[in-house]
């Protein structure tokens, strides 16, 4: 009796996803919708597509988007405490 061997099953690699690219936009045009600003290109396919038709390779330049920010998310943090005016308060109007 043979005992086969475990296998591990991996997932093939899957080719980088345009619509999550920070280098992919819409434009304007509707005879070439897409583009990529890294490689500076529009098309009227998904850029990823143009890329292996042309090089036969894969896109090397994904990179994944930034997370979006919710309505009233701000990118600056949060103020610091006022400095200190040892005793005295100064009111400053326009």
């Amino acid at each position: 009796m043979t005992t086969s061997a475990k296998t591990e099953t991996t997932n093939p690699p899957t080719r980088p996803d345009c619509w999550t690219c920070q280098f992919f936009s819409i434009t304007w045009d509707p005879r070439t919708p897409y583009s990529c600003k890294l490689m500076g290109f529009k098309s009227k396919v998904i850029p990823y597509l143009e890329v292996v038709s042309a090089d036969g390779r894969p896109c090397m330049g994904y990179r994944k988007k930034g997370r979006l920010l919710s309505a009233g998310e701000s990118t600056t943090t949060k103020p610091s405490a006022p400095a200190k005016t040892k005793g005295r308060v100064i009111n400053i109007r326009a």
